[in-house]
Protein backbone atom coordinates (compact mmCIF):
# COMPACT_ATOMS: atom_id res chain seq x y z
CA UNK A 1 0.00 0.00 0.00
CA UNK A 2 0.90 3.81 -0.77
CA UNK A 3 2.33 5.69 2.44
CA UNK A 4 -0.40 8.37 1.68
CA UNK A 5 1.04 11.95 0.70
CA UNK A 6 -0.97 15.09 -0.40
CA UNK A 7 -0.96 13.81 -4.24
CA UNK A 8 -2.81 10.56 -2.71
CA UNK A 9 -6.40 11.21 -3.77
CA UNK A 10 -8.34 8.21 -1.94
CA UNK A 11 -6.05 9.42 1.64
CA UNK A 12 -7.60 12.41 3.52
CA UNK A 13 -6.80 13.67 6.51
CA UNK A 14 -10.29 14.70 8.84
CA UNK A 15 -11.02 17.27 10.47
CA UNK A 16 -9.91 15.46 14.22
CA UNK A 17 -6.22 14.74 12.28
CA UNK A 18 -6.91 10.83 11.29
CA UNK A 19 -5.65 9.67 8.09
CA UNK A 20 -8.52 7.65 6.40
CA UNK A 21 -8.52 6.00 3.51
CA UNK A 22 -11.55 6.27 1.54
CA UNK A 23 -11.88 2.66 -0.17
CA UNK A 24 -10.90 0.52 3.01
CA UNK A 25 -14.01 -1.20 4.00
CA UNK A 26 -15.10 0.28 7.61
CA UNK A 27 -18.05 -1.67 9.17
CA UNK A 28 -21.06 0.55 10.01
CA UNK A 29 -21.53 1.05 13.30
CA UNK A 30 -24.94 2.95 13.13
CA UNK A 31 -26.74 -0.40 11.94
CA UNK A 32 -27.64 -1.87 15.27
CA UNK A 33 -28.93 1.51 16.60
CA UNK A 34 -31.17 2.37 13.55
CA UNK A 35 -32.31 -1.34 13.80
CA UNK A 36 -33.02 -0.92 17.48
CA UNK A 37 -34.65 2.46 16.67
CA UNK A 38 -37.01 1.13 14.61
CA UNK A 39 -38.17 -1.79 16.79
CA UNK A 40 -38.73 0.74 19.51
CA UNK A 41 -40.62 2.46 17.65
CA UNK A 42 -42.91 0.17 15.84
CA UNK A 43 -43.34 -1.08 19.64
CA UNK A 44 -44.70 2.81 20.46
CA UNK A 45 -46.51 2.29 17.72
CA UNK A 46 -48.62 -0.82 18.76
CA UNK A 47 -48.62 0.49 21.89
CA UNK A 48 -50.35 3.37 21.43
CA UNK A 49 -52.60 1.93 18.18
CA UNK A 50 -53.62 -0.49 21.86
CA UNK A 51 -54.25 2.99 23.49
CA UNK A 52 -56.47 4.49 21.08
CA UNK A 53 -58.22 0.97 20.64
CA UNK A 54 -59.14 1.27 24.35
CA UNK A 55 -60.04 5.06 24.41
CA UNK A 56 -63.24 3.64 21.76
CA UNK A 57 -63.88 0.39 23.53
CA UNK A 58 -62.77 0.42 27.24
CA UNK A 59 -63.26 2.93 29.85
CA UNK A 60 -60.52 5.04 31.36
CA UNK A 61 -60.13 8.55 33.41
CA UNK A 62 -57.74 11.31 32.28
CA UNK A 63 -56.17 13.64 35.55
CA UNK A 64 -53.79 13.22 38.83
CA UNK A 65 -56.27 13.49 41.21
CA UNK A 66 -58.92 10.75 40.00
CA UNK A 67 -55.76 8.50 38.83
CA UNK A 68 -54.85 8.78 42.58
CA UNK A 69 -58.42 7.67 44.10
CA UNK A 70 -58.27 4.81 41.29
CA UNK A 71 -55.24 3.19 42.24
CA UNK A 72 -55.79 3.09 45.83
CA UNK A 73 -59.32 2.13 45.21
CA UNK A 74 -57.36 -0.89 43.52
CA UNK A 75 -60.56 -0.01 40.54
CA UNK A 76 -57.44 0.33 37.91
CA UNK A 77 -55.69 -2.19 35.06
CA UNK A 78 -53.09 0.37 33.63
CA UNK A 79 -51.44 3.49 34.47
CA UNK A 80 -50.14 5.56 31.41
CA UNK A 81 -47.97 8.90 32.13
CA UNK A 82 -46.32 11.47 29.57
CA UNK A 83 -42.67 11.57 29.79
CA UNK A 84 -42.90 15.52 31.30
CA UNK A 85 -45.09 14.54 34.00
CA UNK A 86 -43.65 16.11 37.46
CA UNK A 87 -41.05 14.05 38.82
CA UNK A 88 -43.05 13.84 42.44
CA UNK A 89 -45.80 13.23 40.92
CA UNK A 90 -44.96 10.48 38.69
CA UNK A 91 -42.62 8.77 41.45
CA UNK A 92 -45.58 9.00 43.75
CA UNK A 93 -47.76 7.41 41.50
CA UNK A 94 -45.29 4.50 40.89
CA UNK A 95 -45.13 3.90 44.31
CA UNK A 96 -48.88 3.92 44.81
CA UNK A 97 -49.16 1.50 41.33
CA UNK A 98 -46.90 -0.85 42.94
CA UNK A 99 -48.20 -1.70 45.94
CA UNK A 100 -51.95 -2.19 44.25
CA UNK A 101 -49.58 -4.08 41.82
CA UNK A 102 -50.86 -1.93 38.46
CA UNK A 103 -49.07 -1.86 35.26
CA UNK A 104 -47.71 1.33 34.47
CA UNK A 105 -46.36 2.59 31.15
CA UNK A 106 -44.24 6.12 30.39
CA UNK A 107 -45.18 7.31 27.34
CA UNK A 108 -42.32 8.71 25.39
CA UNK A 109 -44.34 11.62 24.54
CA UNK A 110 -45.54 14.87 26.40
CA UNK A 111 -48.41 15.94 27.74
CA UNK A 112 -49.64 18.01 24.85
CA UNK A 113 -49.17 14.60 22.14
CA UNK A 114 -50.60 12.51 24.85
CA UNK A 115 -53.71 14.45 25.48
CA UNK A 116 -53.76 14.71 21.42
CA UNK A 117 -52.92 11.24 20.62
CA UNK A 118 -56.31 10.09 22.72
CA UNK A 119 -58.73 12.56 20.88
CA UNK A 120 -58.39 15.79 23.85
CA UNK A 121 -58.01 19.15 23.03
CA UNK A 122 -56.34 19.79 26.08
CA UNK A 123 -53.18 18.21 28.18
CA UNK A 124 -52.81 15.03 29.95
CA UNK A 125 -50.41 13.91 32.18
CA UNK A 126 -51.92 10.83 33.51
CA UNK A 127 -54.36 8.23 31.97
CA UNK A 128 -56.08 5.31 33.95
CA UNK A 129 -57.25 2.17 32.17
CA UNK A 130 -60.02 0.88 34.18
CA UNK A 131 -61.27 -1.19 31.71
CA UNK A 132 -59.23 -1.88 28.64
CA UNK A 133 -61.95 -3.50 26.65
CA UNK A 134 -61.36 -5.44 23.36
CA UNK A 135 -57.86 -4.03 22.93
CA UNK A 136 -55.47 -6.28 25.12
CA UNK A 137 -53.17 -3.41 26.29
CA UNK A 138 -52.99 -5.49 29.31
CA UNK A 139 -51.82 -8.63 28.34
CA UNK A 140 -48.97 -7.27 25.66
CA UNK A 141 -47.46 -4.18 27.66
CA UNK A 142 -45.61 -6.23 30.79
CA UNK A 143 -43.71 -7.89 27.63
CA UNK A 144 -42.94 -4.56 26.09
CA UNK A 145 -41.72 -2.79 29.05
CA UNK A 146 -40.44 -5.30 31.19
CA UNK A 147 -42.92 -5.20 34.07
CA UNK A 148 -44.18 -8.54 36.25
CA UNK A 149 -47.52 -8.83 36.53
Amino acid sequence: MLTGSSLEPWVFISHTGIRENLFEDKPRGGSTKVATEKKLKKSLQLINSRLQLTMESGTYTLGYEPTLKMILHGKTELVTLANNCPALRKSEIDYYATLAKTGVHHDSGNNIELGTARGKYYRVCTLVTTDPGDSGIIRILPEQTGEKK
